[in-house]
C-alpha cells in the first residue's frame, strides 16, 4: 500500500485477463471412508494434472503408508498430515489447485468424521458446488444427510452425488437407481439448483475422466467433463456494492484510506458510498492498490478506497451502495450450526464475528432444530437447545448495532461465527436470515440521509430544528396572505371595511397562537423527540 501512496501510477483496469478461464470452487464431502480423498487423487492422476515429482512422492508414500497393497494409494495425494496417513482418514481441509483446458478449479477435500464437521463447514463456506460421496454398499447415511443440509445452509446450489465403490456391488444399476431416488426424495426441499448423480469407482478411475466400460447403462458425462461444463453463476458481481473495512490505512499525514475485500458489486472513483452503521454518504476519490490506482474494482478484489470527505470510519464499518444499503440492527434471526460438545446456553454472552466486525452477543431463543433424517425443521422440547453438530433456527441479541445482509443475498456480509469468550473457541457458525432493531425503529429513509452530507453539511434531522425565532418567522410569513384573503371574504358579505378588519384581526390572532404552539410543541409529541431533536415540518427527510 505504501508504494501506491508514495508514487501514483497510471490508471489501469482491474487485473483480469480477457478470456480468462472461469474458476470453479468445489468441495468433496460425505460420510467416513466413502472415498473423498481417493477420488481427488485419482482424478488428478488420470487427467495428468499432478506434477511428476508429486507422482514420484506418491509412489514412495504408497509403499510406506498406503492401504492398497502394491498399488498406488491416491488418497495420499491429498491427505498430507502425519495423523491422516497413520489413521487413513482425513482430518483437516486440504485444498488443491488445478486447471484443464476449459476451466480452473479449487477443490477442498474435507473430512467425513462427525467430530470434524466444523472443518467440513469451513470448506463449504466458499464452495459453489459440492461432490457428495456415497458408498454404494451403505447408501445414504446420517452424515451424508448432515453434509447435504450444511452445504445447502451455506448457499451451495449445485451438487454432484458420486455413488462410489460400484465395483463392490457388482456395478448394479438397480443399487444405483435406488440411491439416486433416495437422495432426490431427501433433497427435494434443500433448494439445490442442480443435482447430478453419477456412478463411479474412484480407486480404479471409472467415470472420473473417461467413461466406464463396466457401467454402460450410465449415459451421463464423466465427472471431470461435468465439472468443466457446469454453469455456476457469480451473483456477487451484480450484487450491490459491499466492502467491510478491515484496516484504516494511514502511512503518513497526507493519506488516509480504508482497506478491505470487496464482497459484492463494483466501485469506481466518483461513486457514492454509504458508511454503515453511521449512515453517512460520501464519494470515492481514488481506488488504490499496491500496483497503482484503478479505474474500477469488482467483487473478489482487495483495495484501498480514499474518500472526498474526512468521515469517522473504523475497522468493522461497512461501505456499501446507498441505493441498496445493507441492513442495520442489534437483533438477528439466524440459522446456527453448533460445533462443540457443550450444548448452546441461552442467554450466555458470546462474541459474534461478522466480517471485520466483532460484537458481544447472546442467543435469546432457539426456535427449531433441523431433523437430519428429513432435513426439515422440528420444534424443540421445552428447555432444550442445540447440541453437538445440530442445526437450528435462533434469535440473537447484540450489544451494539451492526451492518449486515441476509446470507442468501451475500455470503460475506451475512455469515458469522460465535466465539466462547473464555476459551476463545469457535462454538457455532451462523447465517443471517433477518435483522431488526431493539427499539423497533427502522432505518431512516434515503431522503433523510441526504446527499447534502457529501458537501460536509449535517444530516437533515440535525440541520432543520425548530427554534422560537424560526417558528415566529414562519408563522408571520404564512399569516400575511391568509389575513388578506380573510378580509376580502368577510368584506364581501358585510360591506363594512371596519367590521371586516375587526373580524379578520381576531381570527388571525387565534390562528397565529395555535400555529406557533403547534410548531413548538405538537410536532415534538408527534415524533416522540426531545426539544433538541424535534424535526421541522418542512424537513425534507419527513
Amino acid at each position: 500500500m505504501h508504494g501506491a501512496v508514495a508514487a501514483a501510477s497510471p490508471s489501469r483496469a482491474p487485473a483480469r485477463l480477457v478470456g480468462e478461464k472461469p474458476l470453479l470452487r468445489f468441495i468433496t464431502c460425505g460420510s467416513v471412508d466413502d472415498g473423498k480423498s481417493t477420488l481427488i487423487g485419482r482424478l488428478l492422476y488420470d487427467a495428468d494434472l499432478a506434477p511428476d515429482d508429486i507422482i514420484a512422492a506418491l509412489e514412495s508414500d504408497s509403499k510406506k503408508h498406503g492401504t492398497q497393497g502394491e498399488e498406488l494409494d491416491f488418497a495420499l495425494l491429498v491427505d498430507g498430515l502425519a495423523a491422516e496417513r497413520e489413521q487413513g482418514i482425513t482430518i483437516d481441509v486440504a485444498y488443491r489447485y488445478f486447471a484443464t483446458d476449459k476451466r480452473k478449479f479449487i477443490v477442498a477435500d474435507t473430512p467425513g468424521h462427525e467430530q470434524y464437521t466444523r472443518n467440513m463447514a469451513v470448506g463449504a463456506s466458499t464452495a459453489e458446488l459440492a461432490i457428495l460421496l456415497v458408498d454404494a454398499r451403505k447408501g445414504i447415511l446420517p452424515q451424508t444427510r448432515r453434509h447435504s443440509v450444511i452445504t445447502s445452509m451455506f448457499g451451495v446450489r449445485h451438487v454432484v452425488v458420486a455413488v462410489n465403490k460400484m465395483d463392490l456391488v457388482g456395478y448394479s444399476e438397480e443399487v444405483f437407481r435406488k440411491i439416486e431416488a433416495d437422495f432426490h426424495a431427501f433433497a427435494d426441499h434443500l433448494r439445490f439448483a442442480s443435482i447430478y448423480v453419477a456412478p463411479l469407482v474412484a480407486k480404479d478411475g471409472d467415470n472420473l475422466v473417461h467413461h466406464s466400460a463396466n457401467m454402460p447403462w450410465h449415459d451421463g458425462p464423466p465427472l471431470l467433463s461435468y465439472l468443466e461444463g457446469v454453469a455456476v453463476e457469480d451473483a456477487t458481481r451484480i450484487a450491490p456494492f459491499r466492502m467491510p473495512v478491515q484496516w484504516v490505512n494511514r502511512p503518513n499525514l497526507d493519506f488516509r484510506g480504508f482497506s478491505g475485500f470487496i464482497s459484492g458489486g463494483n466501485i469506481q472513483p466518483g461513486d457514492i458510498v454509504r458508511v454503515l452503521p453511521s449512515g453517512r454518504d460520501t464519494r470515492v476519490a481514488r481506488i488504490v492498490t499496491f500496483d497503482g490506482d484503478l479505474d474500477s474494482a469488482v467483487s473478489g478484489q482487495s483495495a484501498t478506497l480514499t474518500l472526498t470527505e474526512e468521515i469517522d470510519i473504523s475497522r468493522g464499518d461497512l461501505l456499501c451502495s446507498p441505493v441498496s444499503p445493507a441492513k442495520t440492527g442489534d437483533r438477528l434471526e439466524a440459522k446456527l450450526l453448533w460445533l462443540v460438545r457443550e450444548p448452546l446456553v441461552v442467554g450466555k454472552s458470546y462474541l459474534l464475528k461478522l466480517g471485520t466486525k466483532t460484537a458481544p452477543a447472546a442467543v435469546t431463543a432457539v426456535d427449531a432444530r433441523i431433523d437430519i433424517e428429513t432435513g426439515l425443521p422440528q420444534p424443540l422440547p421445552d428447555g432444550s437447545t442445540l447440541a453437538f453438530n445440530e442445526i437450528g433456527g435462533a434469535r440473537l441479541s447484540l450489544q451494539t448495532v451492526i451492518a449486515c445482509d441476509p446470507y442468501g443475498d451475500n455470503r460475506e456480509t451475512g455469515g458469522f461465527i460465535l466465539i466462547d469468550r473464555i476459551t476463545n473457541e469457535t462454538v457455532a457458525v451462523g447465517m443471517v436470515k433477518a435483522v431488526a432493531a431493539s427499539n423497533g425503529r427502522v432505518a431512516p429513509p434515503l431522503t433523510e440521509l441526504s446527499y447534502a452530507s457529501m458537501e460536509g453539511l449535517p444530516l437533515a434531522r440535525e440541520s432543520f430544528r425548530p427554534t422560537p425565532t424560526r417558528s415566529l418567522m414562519k408563522a408571520l410569513t404564512w399569516l400575511l396572505p391568509a389575513s388578506i384573503s380573510t378580509f376580502l371574504i368577510v368584506y364581501a358579505f358585510v360591506q363594512s371595511a371596519a367590521l371586516a378588519a375587526e373580524i379578520t384581526g381576531v381570527e388571525m390572532i387565534a390562528i397565529f397562537a395555535l400555529y406557533y404552539l403547534h410548531e413548538r410543541f405538537w410536532l415534538r409529541l408527534s415524533f416522540g423527540l426531545g426539544t433538541e431533536d424535534a424535526p421541522d415540518r418542512d424537513d425534507p427527510g419527513l
